[in-house]
């Protein structure tokens, strides 16, 4: 359609030998078929059933009928109702917000805000930031510029990085670029940062998790598969998973993290094992594990690819999970138990357990909790690594749905009039001066300290969509709507509800527009979906239930 800023072009959402989210068997629509051999990745799930049987009823309601799996929609106007006015408004933001380096698009920069009085660093080309665009574009039949941001980040990892005087690991991805353009000598230069310019002086955790999701998208966007195949790809996906993969002191699967080295980059106490970089670290391993060759590099990370997905699977499943009956079973713990055999193996204190708790969490439904270290269970939602959680197959089916039903029950508080918490609750008074250090922008129901982020909104309805629940995301889209806009995008909103734009929120901020994007053309194209989706693999050890969890 004119003016919408999409495509009408032919897309190839999935090749055969990673096809582990097909949604075009649910659309009864033609696969595309490439002869090569079968990788790990669809050896291991070739035996899986598509997971989203249920809802199809909603699905039939919901998007047109009879759309070609081959011409998979770059455009609106092949839909059954006119696209809102916003999404027009959307793209052109989204172009405007477009960096270019040699005359290529490499990506967007993280807000467009004229009015703001200091630019700081919102001109930069973050990696998490731009994932949203990045799908966008995919989704839009658009891949150059994903092309060449993997490309650019790819180069920038082999850099050296210092922080002061001490250097940092070979695999690290940085956390933004910034494109100098010099007009006189007609020179574009890059300038990247790799923590060493970032408040606290955190190397970013997740940048590298995201290359490699963002690598596995663009494959299966365009089922092109010779760049994750180039030895420059595979020599990064490695370098990257040697710093995770690495053996030390720690008795757990999880990564131990700094505070601040991930979306919420600044101190906001989720040091120790974050939900975040978890979920995010289950679903760069078993991406990949679908990308990397069998050759006799790729086939020893392979090997412990699998052995830790299988760890860390177990551990997140049995020991981050908390629903009516584990918190329950929490409330009666022993302490100080002294063997292999205990129960409480953190040593968690039934009486650290915060009130709220106990009315937050639904007879039906539950969620990971932000953080589980030894004598310490943080129990605050977060909502991008429950999301991911939902995408990665982290979550197994029954607690996918347990989230979703915790979304609903809950919406008031996750949701009420802006989606989505990034993190519930907010940090207040005692508890906000020592956590926080006094932040004077993560005040309470503030920035990630509770506030309300739009860019949320694209997770949120892919994981609506995998767990059959697409009117979830529908409510949360008519929520955005009423206000992004009129708003002019912020980055965030405060408040209990969300109800007021966030006091140091930045104006048209890229993956808010992005992130809606996002939302709109998975709910209008749902196979889209199988590019930043993986199926449960069901070769994983379940959870063994623990049944004398309290006492007698």
């Amino acid at each position: 359609m004119e003016g919408t800023g999409l495509r009408n072009v032919s897309s190839h959402c999935s090749i055969s030998e990673m096809d582990d989210f097909d949604l075009s068997k649910l659309l009864d629509k033609p696969r595309i078929n490439i002869e090569r051999q079968r990788s790990f990745d669809e050896r291991s799930l070739s035996e899986l059933s598509i997971g989203l049987s249920r809802g199809l009823d909603n699905y039939e309601n919901t998007y047109s009928p009879g759309r070609s799996g081959l011409d998979t929609p770059a455009s609106s106007a092949r839909n059954s109702f006119e696209p809102h006015p916003m999404v027009a408004e959307a793209w052109d933001a989204l172009r405007r917000s477009m960096v270019h380096f040699r005359g290529q698009p490499v990506g967007t920069i993280a807000a467009v805000d004229h009015a703001a009085e200091e630019v700081l660093n919102y001109d930069q080309v973050f990696v998490r930031d731009f994932v949203p665009s990045a799908l966008a574009f995919l989704m839009n039949g658009e891949p150059d510029i994903v092309k060449n941001f993997l490309l650019k980040t790819l180069q920038l990892q082999g850099w050296e990085k210092r922080v002061d005087r001490f250097k940092l690991g070979e695999g690290v991805m940085p956390a933004s670029f910034k494109v100098l353009h010099d007009p006189v000598r007609k020179t574009d230069t890059i300038m990247a940062d790799f923590g060493e310019s970032a408040i606290g002086r955190v190397a970013p955790v997740d940048s590298g998790f995201w290359w490699i999701i963002l690598l596995r998208a663009y494959t299966k966007s365009t089922g092109d598969v010779s760049l994750a195949e180039t030895p420059e790809c595979q020599r990064g996906m490695r370098l990257i998973l040697s710093l995770c993969l690495s053996e030390g002191f720690d008795t757990f699967p999880t990564l131990l993290c700094a505070d601040g080295c991930s979306m919420i980059d600044r101190r906001m106490g989720i040091y120790g094992y974050p939900i975040e970089i978890q979920a995010l670290f289950f679903m760069a391993l078993r991406s990949a594990l679908a990308m990397l060759k069998h050759d006799t590099e790729g086939g020893e990370f392979v090997e412990r690819i699998v052995k830790r997905l299988h760890a860390l699977s177990y551990h997140m499943r049995s020991y981050f999970w908390l629903d009516f009956q584990q918190l329950n079973d929490i409330y009666r713990y022993k302490t100080e138990e002294y063997s292999h055999t205990a129960v409480n193996k953190f040593n968690v204190i039934p009486d650290s357990i915060p009130d709220w708790v106990f009315e937050f969490v639904p007879k039906r439904g539950g969620y990971f909790i932000g953080n589980v270290s030894p004598a310490r269970m943080d129990f605050r939602w977060f909502a991008l690594g429950n999301c991911i959680a939902i995408l990665s197959s982290l979550a197994t089916p029954e607690q996918a749905s347990a989230i979703m039903d915790l979304i609903e029950a809950r919406w008031d508080e996750l949701v009420a009039e802006m989606p989505l918490k990034i993190s519930y609750p907010a940090l207040e008074n005692h508890d906000w001066r020592l956590i926080t250090g006094c932040d004077p922008k993560n005040t309470r129901w503030s920035y990630h300290n509770g506030g309300s982020w739009p860019v949320l909104l694209w997770l949120l309805t892919a994981a609506c969509i995998k767990t059959g629940r697409p009117q979830i995301a529908r409510r949360a889209i008519d929520l955005a709507e009423s206000r992004l806009s009129k708003d002019s995008w912020p980055e965030y909103y405060d408040g209990t509800v969300g109800r007021y734009i966030g006091k140091q929120a930045r104006k048209y901020q890229t993956w808010s527009i992005a992130g809606y994007l996002v939302a709109k053309m998975l709910l209008e194209d749902p196979s889209h979906l199988g590019m930043i989706a993986l199926e449960e693999d069901k070769q994983m050890k379940p959870v063994i239930k623990r049944s004398a969890s309290w006492t007698c």
